[in-house]
């Protein structure tokens, strides 16, 4: 399966019946498009301290809104229609994590003007909005693309300038950590906020510092591809990464003042490494295993940017593969619907290097392919993925992408 909508003309089309259906007046108005995320490295080290990279893709969420002259915010989602318009009053919103809200996206629109306000940002003209996306609902980072697309139309609407991108991306995680509940780091805010179409965003949690690495001219032709499983995979706060955050979490407690570490991301010597497996590995195997992944994912980390700075986008995707390993393995983060897509993957020549993608159990795994093999790498998901799974035949889909901007303001609809 694939995504009939993916340029701006067919979406402009869509979001133009949608408003006129609901009674929203958009046109004439501007649309705010935000990325999707391929995270290079490390998956699920944001909350542990690495070092991150990764780049920006184009499955988007589209976003046409207008003010309304009034003091309500009216907004209609493509993607989940059974909520109906969403629409509430400026400075009258639920209080976090209420459990009328924990099953809808309302909790987005509402959870990012309870945090404008609540950190002092003037939020005071109400406006109208239609959204429609296509970024695979778990593994490239759907919530934190909404959640800035958000934040962003909120600044401009009202006049709020000069933020710097790391306080928005502070903001966009105290939405989903304090209004939502869910535990997510900083990687998908980051990696969306800051891409640049081409590059690859190396993060450095020490400094707080971006920096953009181009990739080698002498990459062979490749393409970035998600393999949506098809399924849903439920909020941060009710799946198996809360449980491996805490986990982690655990271990720092643990061992921190012993060996003097504040985060996993602290154990980068082998001896450390070692020192902290002897100790604690009898009695809390489990979280050592969560350490090990974390470990070899960070000694490996160098060697995928130096290969991708080079073009060796072999080596990247032997490391992007020998992570996959690791998160299936030792992380113990994935799902069976996401290993049987590594699994096809893996039997195609041109494939690279492949694994799950995002928090973990549902959702979509990814792909590093040379261009050449990447109508068959859609043949053998078609024929293989299916059979494995037959509740999802009509649900899985393949994403061919490439590295965009992570946020882009575009024409609105026609007045």
């Amino acid at each position: 399966m694939t995504d009939p909508f993916n340029c701006p003309a067919d979406v402009q089309r869509l979001l133009s019946r949608r408003a006129s259906s609901c009674g929203l007046d958009v046109f004439g108005g501007r649309i705010c498009r935000s990325s999707s995320r391929f995270c290079l490295g490390v998956e699920h080290g944001d909350y542990n301290g690495t070092e991150l990279f990764g780049v920006g893709t184009d499955r988007f969420i589209w976003m046409a809104y207008k003010l309304n002259g009034s003091n309500r915010i009216r907004l209609f989602s493509e993607n989940f229609p059974e909520d109906g318009l969403i629409d509430f009053e400026i400075g009258r919103v639920p209080e976090p994590r209420s459990k009328l809200l924990q099953d809808t996206w309302a909790r987005f629109p509402l959870g990012v003007h309870y945090i404008l306000q609540r950190e002092g940002y003037p939020i005071k003209k109400g406006f109208d909005a239609v959204l429609y996306g296509n970024i695979p609902g778990g593994g490239m980072s759907r919530s934190a693309s909404l959640t800035l697309n958000l934040i962003l139309t909120c600044f401009e609407l009202n006049g709020i300038g000069a933020v710097d991108g790391t306080t928005t991306v502070d903001l966009a995680q105290a939405v989903e950590n304090d209004y939502i509940g869910s535990p997510c780091g900083k990687l998908d805010q980051i990696m969306i906020l800051f891409a640049r179409e081409g590059m690859g965003t190396y993060y450095r949690p020490a400094t707080g510092s971006i920096e953009y690495i181009p990739l080698g001219e002498q990459a062979a032709d490749f393409r970035i591809v998600s393999l949506d499983t098809g399924t849903i995979r439920p909020g941060l706060e009710k799946s198996t990464y809360k449980i491996r955050r805490a986990e982690c979490e655990r271990l720092v407690e643990l061992a921190g003042s012993q060996f003097s570490i504040t985060c996993l991301a602290d154990v980068r010597e082998e001896h450390l490494y070692r020192s902290i497996v002897q100790k604690y590995g009898k009695k809390h195997p489990q979280l050592c295993r969560r350490l090990k992944y974390i470990y070899e994912a960070q000694n490996r980390f160098t060697r995928m940017l130096d290969a991708w700075a080079r073009g060796d986008i072999e080596t990247v995707g032997q490391i992007f593969r020998q992570d996959g390993i690791g998160l299936r393995d030792d992380y113990e983060i994935s799902g069976p619907e996401l290993e049987t897509m590594c699994d096809i993957a893996r039997t195609v020549p041109g494939v690279l290097g492949e694994r799950m993608l995002g928090g973990g159990d549902k959702g979509a795994s990814g792909a590093l392919v040379r261009a050449d093999a990447v109508e068959s790498l859609q043949a053998a998901i078609a024929m293989g993925y299916p059979r494995s799974h037959p509740n999802y035949a009509d649900q899985y889909a393949v994403h061919v992408c490439q590295t965009v901007a992570g946020i882009c303001l575009l024409d609105g609809l026609p007045a």
